[in-house]
């Protein structure tokens, strides 16, 4: 199970050079540990494709557009358990102390609730533990598959592994909680964005820039042009 929830791990992870270079590695590491079901490996195998097929930039765009821009997909564990409530930086103090305690150390600049970090530390558990804790957060799991199977994301399958190796069905009741709390930030982020803004017409046009059109467009090709390394 170990080999199983680090490749799964790498794969819902910024895409990098590395795990593209060694992707083969990962889809042999599922295969060999026979931890998930093959109606599971053959769904993640267009994600895998992917990595061998497309360029990294490609790979890399798409990650961030559903991952990077949308809190609904984001992938820290507590944005969806807690929002922005004040439970949140406690569960955060928790969670890493827990880490602490079972000897896991975080190498790296991220939130202890991010989802491929957790992989990472469950994957140092005991069978039983993994799929303990891999059952609480069973219908955050679960509505992300459902979100990332509405836009036919390939990542689906990954959230699908995941709920294979808990072995626990999710709370209903629970599921359909944060699948109606996230249709209402989604709604009023959409009525946010088209409230209109006041015009101001005493703002002074730099001579030489660039029109508010064409800066975003130009921070738009740049943002894709220098995206972030993993």
């Amino acid at each position: 199970m170990m080999l199983t929830l680090r490749a799964l791990a790498a794969l819902l992870d910024y895409p990098t050079p590395e795990l593209q270079i060694h992707i083969g590695e990962v889809r042999s590491a599922l295969h060999s540990e026979a931890v998930l079901p093959a109606a599971v490996l053959r769904r993640l195998e267009p994600l895998l494709q992917s990595f061998e097929t497309e360029d990294l930039l490609d790979v890399q765009a798409a990650y961030s557009a559903l991952f990077d821009q949308s809190r609904s997909l984001s992938l820290h564990l507590f944005e969806h358990v807690h929002g922005d409530g004040r439970e949140r930086g406690q569960a955060m103090i928790d969670l890493g102390e827990e880490y602490i305690a079972r000897g896991f150390l975080i190498e790296r600049q991220e939130l202890p609730d991010f989802l491929p970090l957790f992989l990472e530390f469950l994957s140092c558990q005991p069978p039983a533990e993994i799929r303990d804790w891999l059952g609480q957060p069973a219908h955050v799991l679960t509505v992300l598959e459902q979100r990332l199977a509405e836009r036919d994301s390939p990542y689906a399958a990954i959230f699908q592994g995941l709920l294979e190796i808990a072995a626990v069905q999710p709370d209903p009741e629970a599921v359909a909680e944060l699948q109606d709390r996230i249709r209402h930030k989604e709604r009023k982020s959409v009525d946010q964005e088209w409230e209109e803004a006041p015009v101001d017409f005493s703002a002074p046009i730099q001579e030489g820039g660039a029109t508010g059109v064409i800066a975003r467009l130009k921070a738009a090709r740049d943002a894709i042009s220098s995206v972030r390394k993993g």
